[in-house]
């Protein structure tokens, strides 16, 4: 297996372990709720990641629906199959969200969670999103403002640099506050915004914020933030702050749904 390989089966098995966080439910069943979808309809998900929410969209649709999961990483859409095996109103393809395989006005709902903030071109791709949903269809759209994060921390200034340092890891950060205007300049209509808290007062692998404080500080170091001892120390307060039940975690993300 290449390296290439390797990094996106681990990108794989991470986010099976994520997706199944009580955190990350919750906001699923958010957007399924705020989707209200029927039997019988067409809906395309962008960046299906292994695949829950497309299985619970084609459970939902049934038979006479159909699901499309849609993602850049193979490893993802082999895990989202498996997953789905049996369905036979689910199929999944994998390429660039900017170029979606589907023709014209030709789907009731489309969903897009946590993938615009890794794309260049956001406007194409809410304009694909436009192209291929039916007059008077639905969309859901999910993402995270990382500035607004609150964590208790023995260093508020070097939290405020370990989370600065993903705005430069991505080619869109803190989205939310550009896609209302975006949306509403590609013609959608009815634009609502609902946040969407993940607040930990446990520092566990039980809860978003422990593998997410990982990751995001291994990011750090590559922008040189600190090193790799100073990453350990920062990661060791937090653990010592879980002890004695001072640990605290809060970040919105942010639901936009909106209608053609």
């Amino acid at each position: 297996m290449s390296k290439t390989s390797k990094s996106a089966a681990a990108e794989a098995q991470e986010l099976e372990r994520s997706y199944k966080l009580a955190d990350i439910v919750k906001q699923r069943q958010h957007t399924l709720t705020t989707l209200a979808l029927q039997p019988g309809e067409k809906v395309f998900d962008i960046g299906c990641g292994v695949g829950f929410l497309t299985l619970e969209m084609a459970q939902q649709v049934g038979k006479s629906g159909q699901v499309i999961g849609f993602d850049q990483n193979p490893e993802m859409i082999s895990n989202a199959k498996k997953r789905c095996e049996g369905l036979q109103q689910a199929e999944f393809h994998q390429g660039d969200a900017i170029q979606l395989p589907a023709q014209d006005q030709t789907f009731d709902a489309v969903s897009c969670t946590q993938v615009l903030l890794y794309v260049k071109d956001v406007p194409k791709v809410l304009a694909e999103m436009r192209r291929i949903l039916k007059p008077g269809g639905r969309m859901v759209i999910v993402e995270t403002d990382w500035r607004g994060v609150v964590l208790n921390s023995g260093d508020d200034a070097l939290t405020k640099q370990i989370f600065a340092a993903w705005d430069s890891a991505v080619p869109s950060p803190n989205l939310p506050v550009h896609l209302g205007p975006l949306l509403k300049k590609h013609g959608f209509s009815n634009i609502q915004v609902e946040a969407v808290p993940i607040i930990n007062t446990e520092y566990s692998p039980n809860h978003f914020s422990c593998e997410m404080m990982k990751w995001i500080t291994k990011n750090a170091v590559k922008q040189g933030v600190f090193n790799e001892t100073q990453r350990k120390e920062f990661l060791a307060d937090l653990e010592e702050r879980e002890r004695s039940g001072s640990y605290f975690f809060c970040v919105n993300r942010f639901l936009f749904s909106a209608k053609l």
